[in-house]
């Protein structure tokens, strides 16, 4: 048995964009047959990224929403039946804040719509207690639609602990910080550039930290990232869509496994899993798992490296896959017991 905690998308944020989720749904895996249970729900607004604390005792949500709508982060507690008790929950001062991360008794919030990237210190008790620093992106690229002003869409945590990453994909940068005397502060120098209308949106580290790789929502292709000094240079693109694809592409996520074998890669439009055999620091296609479904925007890999839990949010189902000896998938279970799923904590 294992638990892992799914977030969805509980009301609108655009025409085209949102959910009618219930917020927080807790589901068990059966390690056996790959079959999910619904445990039972934290009803909240748009949970659309959320963290556990390392000693898994807590879990940090967002709440996704514009900022007029006063946009929260929120803390609970993990309970012994898995169940959560909320703790507290302070305001954004952002708007559309869409990730989440957890590092030395702080949580870091990106927010797509303002750009900015935001720190608040948490207690042992696992509270949030106060915003301690908001740092706004500055800038714009070459997509007038897309591009027009930074939209800062996740916070990495670099192996060495003491590096954090944003890829922003209003300004074709990751941007760099550090944690100097455990408060955020800039590193300009390394910043890392992406091509032009590429639209960086997550990135991952192999566990030595010498190598990234970046998916680029605008254009569905993966930069690989290479360690130089104390920061990273690009180096090459790799596409993720096939050479068929003809639409406007619309990359949502990346994963490493475990083994740091494989990368896959999720794509909306066309919703499928791009799956790369990792060979030093480049990239070669395995195969594309096509999800039969409609708008992957998450999904995550089981500590153990045997499942791959996809997300399919405007279907509303939940997809199991179990990860093959040569990487690729073999879907073995198919929910629709959750409305609007959006991402996945283990």
């Amino acid at each position: 048995m294992s638990i892992f905690y799914l977030g969805s998308y509980t009301e609108m944020l655009g025409r085209n964009f949102g959910g009618s989720g219930t917020g927080i749904y807790v589901v068990e895996l059966n390690e056996q047959t790959g079959v999910l249970t619904h445990l039972s729900t934290m009803e909240t607004v748009n949970p659309s990224y959320m963290v556990k604390s390392p000693d898994k005792s807590f879990l940090y949500a967002v709440s996704e929403v514009v900022q007029i709508k006063h946009p929260k982060v929120k803390a609970y507690r993990i309970n012994e039946d898995y169940s959560l008790s909320f703790v507290n929950e302070i305001s954004v001062s952002g708007s559309l804040p869409c990730h989440i991360e957890f590092q030395n008794n702080n949580v870091f919030v990106a927010c797509y719509g303002t750009g900015n990237v935001i720190q608040y210190k948490v207690n042992d008790d696992g509270a949030l207690v106060n915003e301690i620093s908001n740092i706004k992106h500055s800038g714009s690229s070459i997509n007038r639609e897309r591009q027009e002003a930074p939209h800062a869409h996740q916070v990495v945590i670099h192996p060495n602990k003491n590096q954090i990453f944003v890829p922003d994909l209003g300004i074709d940068k990751v941007k760099a910080y550090q944690l100097k005397n455990n408060l955020l502060s800039v590193d300009y120098n390394s910043d890392i550039k992406i091509p032009e209308g590429l639209g960086p949106r997550h990135l991952v580290f192999k566990k030595d930290g010498k190598i990234g790789y970046v998916i680029n929502e605008l254009s569905g292709d993966v930069s690989i990232l290479v360690r130089s000094g104390s920061s990273f240079t690009f180096k090459k693109n790799i596409k993720s869509l096939p050479d068929t694809f003809t639409g406007l592409p619309s990359s949502s996520a990346l994963r490493i496994h475990p083994s740091e074998t494989f990368l896959y890669v999720a794509n909306r439009t066309l919703d499928t899993i791009t799956i790369f055999k990792i060979v030093t620091d480049d990239l070669v296609l395995v195969d594309y798992t096509y999800t039969q479904g409609k708008t992957i925007r998450e999904f995550n890999i089981s500590p153990n490296g045997i499942w791959l839990i996809a997300c399919l949010q405007d279907s509303n189902e939940t997809i199991v896959y179990r990860i093959l000896l040569n990487g690729k998938l073999d879907e073995v279970y198919r929910s629709t017991s959750f409305t609007s799923p959006v991402c996945v904590a283990f």
